[in-house]
């Protein structure tokens, strides 16, 4: 996807919003997938690099202007910020913290999103749809795995964790910075080369923690079960290819607090999946949460759809 000076079609951006949304909430079934034959770190760089070179490739043959340190310096600094430390520390601390609680903290990304846009500061911090939109999608995330946190609880450790709570914040806040940066400081309209220099970034930011915590001394290619290495390929194309390019894109094209909108829409993908292909249940309390979630972001694009009733009211 590259960005012009025209405005963008409607169906286009639909279109990434969709990819970001579904594709990104289906990351955590198939992270988990990859996970059961592959160690993390590993994975971080296997994944990243791969569709690195990937995207190089296809940049190369659209003959695109990839290799100037105006576009690189800062991709590297949104890949190491976004995909190093933000997808990092949730790897990291999946650990030791439950998934669903690491899922209500990451979720705390759409405020980080208002609160470091100095840029916007008038426009949304003034904004009363927007502000209340991304309190209730917080407070719908929380409902939606209310119960989980409650059943493990009593399996935290109380040091350990609260340190492993701290990262995720702050793995939050470089999430929400490192895409602002992109926003900002990219040195591209072109989100396949922006994407690409990312990629690559993070690709190699995680391969000293593949030799540090000695993931290579057991590991055997050939013993990894097919299905992890589908779920690979899998993060790979949709993940990484389809689902960043579409949101480095969205991010150059659109507010940052729609984009950021992802975070409250991908836990409802996740539990959907977890409802439909490993047979997990659903409570009215979830429910609750998936509807207090979607119309969050109904909210949050409130006045976007009020701006043609009073263009027309002032050409009349």
């Amino acid at each position: 996807m590259q960005t012009d000076n025209k405005t963008p079609s409607t169906t286009l951006v639909v279109l990434a919003f969709a990819t970001v949304y579904i594709v990104w909430g289906s990351t955590y079934f198939f992270i988990q997938k990859a996970l059961e034959g592959l160690p993390p770190f590993f994975l971080g760089a296997f994944r990243f690099l791969i569709a690195g070179m990937i995207m190089l490739a296809w940049s190369l043959a659209r003959g695109e202007k990839v290799f100037s340190l105006k576009v690189i310096k800062p991709a590297i600094v949104t890949g190491l910020l976004l995909l190093f430390v933000g997808n990092g520390v949730v790897i990291w601390v999946e650990q030791f913290l439950p998934s669903a609680m690491v899922a209500i903290m990451v979720s705390s990304s759409p405020l980080w999103f208002v609160l470091l846009d100095k840029p916007k500061w008038s426009e949304n911090l003034t904004n009363r749809s927007t502000i209340i939109g991304l309190l209730i999608g917080f407070a719908g995330v929380i409902l939606l795995f209310y119960e989980k946190i409650l059943a493990s609880m009593s399996s935290l450790n109380s040091s350990r964790d609260l340190f492993a709570m701290f990262l995720v914040v702050l793995g939050s806040m470089a999430w929400a910075g490192g895409s602002l940066y992109s926003k900002y400081q990219s040195g591209t309209d072109s989100a396949t080369v922006n994407s690409t220099w990312q990629m690559f970034a993070a690709g190699f930011a995680f391969i000293p923690g593949v030799f540090f915590t000695g993931e290579l001394k057991n590991f055997d290619p050939a013993a990894v079960p097919a299905g992890a290495w589908g779920a690979v390929v899998y993060l790979i194309i949709f993940g990484s290819i389809l689902g960043f390019s579409a949101y480095v894109w969205l991010l150059k094209v659109q507010p940052a607090t729609k984009v950021s909108t992802y975070a409250y829409v991908n836990p409802v993908v996740a539990v959907l999946l977890g409802i439909f292909f490993a047979k997990e249940s659903i409570s009215p309390l979830q429910i609750s949460g998936l509807i207090v979630i979607l119309g969050s972001v109904l909210l949050i694009n409130l006045h976007k759809y009020r701006k043609p009733k009073t263009l027309a009211t002032n050409a009349a």
